[in-house]
Protein backbone atom coordinates (compact mmCIF):
# COMPACT_ATOMS: atom_id res chain seq x y z
CA UNK A 1 0.00 0.00 0.00
CA UNK A 2 1.33 3.30 -1.34
CA UNK A 3 0.91 6.22 1.69
CA UNK A 4 0.09 9.52 0.75
CA UNK A 5 -0.07 12.76 1.85
CA UNK A 6 -1.56 15.52 0.30
CA UNK A 7 -1.58 19.67 0.58
CA UNK A 8 -3.29 22.25 -1.77
CA UNK A 9 -4.32 25.86 0.07
CA UNK A 10 -7.43 25.83 -2.14
CA UNK A 11 -10.30 23.96 0.39
CA UNK A 12 -12.68 22.93 -2.53
CA UNK A 13 -9.37 21.36 -4.58
CA UNK A 14 -8.29 19.90 -1.66
CA UNK A 15 -11.84 18.30 -1.08
CA UNK A 16 -11.65 17.02 -4.42
CA UNK A 17 -8.48 15.80 -4.38
CA UNK A 18 -8.93 14.22 -1.01
CA UNK A 19 -11.85 12.27 -2.67
CA UNK A 20 -10.28 11.09 -5.96
CA UNK A 21 -6.89 9.96 -4.56
CA UNK A 22 -9.47 8.23 -1.39
CA UNK A 23 -10.61 5.92 -4.44
CA UNK A 24 -7.71 4.90 -5.80
CA UNK A 25 -6.89 1.07 -5.70
CA UNK A 26 -3.11 0.55 -3.59
CA UNK A 27 -3.00 4.17 -2.55
CA UNK A 28 -3.96 4.99 1.21
CA UNK A 29 -4.11 9.08 2.22
CA UNK A 30 -2.62 9.91 5.43
CA UNK A 31 -3.39 13.17 5.75
CA UNK A 32 -4.55 15.93 4.06
CA UNK A 33 -3.00 19.83 4.35
CA UNK A 34 -3.55 23.39 3.71
CA UNK A 35 0.00 24.79 3.55
CA UNK A 36 3.63 23.87 3.37
CA UNK A 37 4.21 23.62 7.08
CA UNK A 38 1.58 21.72 7.71
CA UNK A 39 2.29 19.06 5.00
CA UNK A 40 6.04 19.25 6.56
CA UNK A 41 4.63 18.47 9.92
CA UNK A 42 2.25 15.62 8.45
CA UNK A 43 5.21 14.21 6.64
CA UNK A 44 7.37 14.15 9.78
CA UNK A 45 4.53 12.52 11.64
CA UNK A 46 3.42 9.77 9.25
CA UNK A 47 6.84 9.26 7.15
CA UNK A 48 4.42 8.68 3.68
CA UNK A 49 5.55 7.05 0.73
CA UNK A 50 4.71 10.73 -1.88
CA UNK A 51 3.73 14.01 -1.06
CA UNK A 52 1.56 15.28 -3.63
CA UNK A 53 2.11 19.01 -3.27
CA UNK A 54 0.58 22.39 -5.20
CA UNK A 55 2.98 24.24 -5.84
CA UNK A 56 1.43 27.72 -5.36
CA UNK A 57 0.88 27.76 -1.46
CA UNK A 58 1.14 30.75 1.68
CA UNK A 59 4.29 30.67 3.09
CA UNK A 60 6.53 27.80 2.44
CA UNK A 61 5.13 27.01 -1.19
CA UNK A 62 5.18 23.54 -2.78
CA UNK A 63 8.89 23.29 -4.02
CA UNK A 64 10.46 24.78 -0.88
CA UNK A 65 8.74 21.89 0.96
CA UNK A 66 9.72 19.50 -1.82
CA UNK A 67 13.29 20.42 -1.05
CA UNK A 68 12.83 20.18 2.57
CA UNK A 69 11.01 16.93 2.71
CA UNK A 70 13.83 15.30 -0.12
CA UNK A 71 16.45 17.07 2.69
CA UNK A 72 14.63 14.71 5.55
CA UNK A 73 13.68 11.92 3.57
CA UNK A 74 10.45 12.89 5.02
CA UNK A 75 8.64 11.47 1.72
CA UNK A 76 9.49 11.74 -2.15
CA UNK A 77 7.30 14.99 -3.51
CA UNK A 78 5.34 14.80 -6.31
CA UNK A 79 3.91 18.61 -7.81
CA UNK A 80 0.39 18.76 -8.28
CA UNK A 81 -0.43 22.14 -10.20
CA UNK A 82 -2.13 24.36 -12.56
CA UNK A 83 0.75 26.58 -13.71
CA UNK A 84 3.26 25.44 -15.81
CA UNK A 85 5.16 28.71 -16.52
CA UNK A 86 9.35 27.82 -17.21
CA UNK A 87 10.44 29.28 -13.77
CA UNK A 88 8.13 27.38 -11.71
CA UNK A 89 9.46 24.50 -13.92
CA UNK A 90 13.09 25.20 -13.42
CA UNK A 91 12.83 25.48 -9.71
CA UNK A 92 11.20 22.27 -8.78
CA UNK A 93 13.67 20.71 -11.16
CA UNK A 94 16.19 22.43 -9.43
CA UNK A 95 14.52 21.21 -5.99
CA UNK A 96 15.00 17.84 -7.25
CA UNK A 97 11.12 16.84 -7.28
CA UNK A 98 10.39 13.70 -9.07
CA UNK A 99 7.71 14.23 -10.91
CA UNK A 100 5.53 17.60 -11.77
CA UNK A 101 1.91 16.87 -13.08
CA UNK A 102 -1.12 19.65 -14.19
CA UNK A 103 -3.86 19.03 -12.27
CA UNK A 104 -5.74 19.30 -15.92
CA UNK A 105 -4.18 16.14 -16.42
CA UNK A 106 -5.99 12.99 -16.89
CA UNK A 107 -7.31 11.20 -13.01
CA UNK A 108 -5.53 7.79 -13.73
CA UNK A 109 -2.39 10.35 -14.75
CA UNK A 110 -2.17 11.22 -11.41
CA UNK A 111 -2.36 7.58 -9.85
CA UNK A 112 0.12 6.46 -12.24
CA UNK A 113 2.39 9.62 -11.41
CA UNK A 114 2.05 8.50 -7.67
CA UNK A 115 3.04 4.68 -8.12
CA UNK A 116 5.66 5.79 -10.64
CA UNK A 117 7.56 7.90 -7.99
CA UNK A 118 6.74 5.62 -5.15
CA UNK A 119 8.88 3.48 -6.82
CA UNK A 120 11.63 5.30 -7.69
CA UNK A 121 10.98 6.64 -11.00
CA UNK A 122 10.46 9.57 -11.92
CA UNK A 123 7.35 11.79 -13.96
CA UNK A 124 6.62 14.77 -15.91
CA UNK A 125 3.85 15.64 -17.85
CA UNK A 126 4.17 15.91 -21.49
CA UNK A 127 4.21 19.84 -21.36
CA UNK A 128 7.11 19.54 -18.91
CA UNK A 129 9.16 17.22 -21.12
CA UNK A 130 8.87 19.51 -23.88
CA UNK A 131 9.66 22.59 -21.66
CA UNK A 132 13.00 20.04 -20.53
CA UNK A 133 13.60 19.72 -24.04
CA UNK A 134 13.45 22.84 -25.52
CA UNK A 135 13.95 25.53 -22.74
CA UNK A 136 16.62 23.80 -20.66
CA UNK A 137 20.31 24.81 -21.54
CA UNK A 138 23.44 23.15 -19.73
CA UNK A 139 27.00 24.00 -19.59
CA UNK A 140 29.33 21.11 -20.48
CA UNK A 141 26.25 18.82 -21.96
CA UNK A 142 28.53 15.67 -22.34
CA UNK A 143 28.84 15.20 -18.69
CA UNK A 144 27.72 11.27 -19.65
CA UNK A 145 31.87 11.12 -21.41
CA UNK A 146 33.16 9.20 -18.53
CA UNK A 147 30.56 6.33 -18.24
CA UNK A 148 30.61 3.10 -19.07
CA UNK A 149 28.19 1.66 -21.82
CA UNK A 150 26.20 0.05 -18.97
CA UNK A 151 26.11 3.44 -17.06
CA UNK A 152 24.76 5.09 -20.12
CA UNK A 153 21.55 2.70 -20.62
CA UNK A 154 20.81 2.84 -16.80
CA UNK A 155 21.06 7.05 -17.54
CA UNK A 156 19.15 6.72 -20.08
CA UNK A 157 16.56 4.65 -18.35
CA UNK A 158 16.25 6.51 -15.23
CA UNK A 159 15.87 9.67 -18.18
CA UNK A 160 12.64 7.51 -19.27
CA UNK A 161 11.38 7.74 -15.57
CA UNK A 162 12.28 3.66 -14.72
CA UNK A 163 12.52 3.17 -11.09
CA UNK A 164 15.68 0.89 -9.83
CA UNK A 165 13.31 -2.33 -10.28
CA UNK A 166 12.21 -1.60 -13.60
CA UNK A 167 15.71 -0.84 -14.64
CA UNK A 168 16.74 -4.28 -13.33
CA UNK A 169 13.93 -6.07 -15.00
CA UNK A 170 14.56 -4.70 -18.24
CA UNK A 171 18.49 -4.98 -18.17
CA UNK A 172 18.24 -8.78 -16.62
CA UNK A 173 20.26 -7.67 -13.36
CA UNK A 174 19.88 -7.34 -9.62
CA UNK A 175 18.46 -3.82 -8.15
CA UNK A 176 21.52 -3.40 -5.92
CA UNK A 177 23.54 -3.89 -9.32
CA UNK A 178 20.72 -1.00 -10.19
CA UNK A 179 21.73 1.22 -7.40
CA UNK A 180 24.93 0.95 -7.29
CA UNK A 181 25.32 2.10 -11.09
CA UNK A 182 23.13 5.16 -10.43
CA UNK A 183 25.81 6.17 -7.47
CA UNK A 184 28.47 6.02 -9.92
CA UNK A 185 27.11 7.59 -12.50
CA UNK A 186 25.92 10.48 -9.85
CA UNK A 187 29.57 10.69 -8.56
CA UNK A 188 30.89 10.47 -12.36
CA UNK A 189 28.77 13.25 -13.52
CA UNK A 190 28.55 15.19 -10.63
CA UNK A 191 24.87 15.48 -10.31
CA UNK A 192 22.93 15.18 -7.07
CA UNK A 193 20.02 13.40 -7.39
CA UNK A 194 17.90 11.29 -10.43
CA UNK A 195 15.40 14.46 -11.01
CA UNK A 196 18.77 16.23 -11.88
CA UNK A 197 20.03 13.22 -13.68
CA UNK A 198 17.21 12.60 -16.25
CA UNK A 199 17.02 16.56 -17.23
CA UNK A 200 20.82 16.40 -18.11
CA UNK A 201 20.30 13.46 -19.90
CA UNK A 202 17.32 14.75 -21.89
CA UNK A 203 18.77 18.32 -22.42
CA UNK A 204 22.27 16.59 -24.44
CA UNK A 205 19.82 14.21 -26.20
CA UNK A 206 17.61 16.57 -27.45
CA UNK A 207 20.11 19.68 -28.01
Amino acid sequence: MIRVVLADDDALVLQGLTAVISLFEGIELVGAASSGHEALALCRAERPDVAVLDIRMPGMDGIETARALIAEGAATPLLLTTFDEPDLIARALEAGACGYVLKNSPVQRLRSAIVAVAEGGTVFSPDILDFIRSRVHLQGADVFSALTEREREVAGLVAEGLSNEQIAERLFIANGTVRNHVSTILEKTGLEHRTQLAVRYLASAFS
